[in-house]
């Protein structure tokens, strides 16, 4: 469940970095939002079930 929810969040993020590098924003928004966007999507993998249930 947390996995879904954090892939939701990283969708949103590079939705963002998107929105961001159209708008013309500052390198530093840009690279931060990335950064934020890998790493929900590296705790989504980290949670992702293994299929042991």
């Amino acid at each position: 469940m947390i996995s879904l929810v954090l892939f939701a969040i990283a969708g949103i993020l590079v939705g963002g970095v998107i929105q961001l590098v159209k708008s013309g924003a500052t390198r530093f928004s840009i690279g931060l939002t990335g950064v934020m966007a890998a790493l929900a999507t590296a705790g989504g993998l980290a949670w992702w079930p293994m299929g042991d249930a």
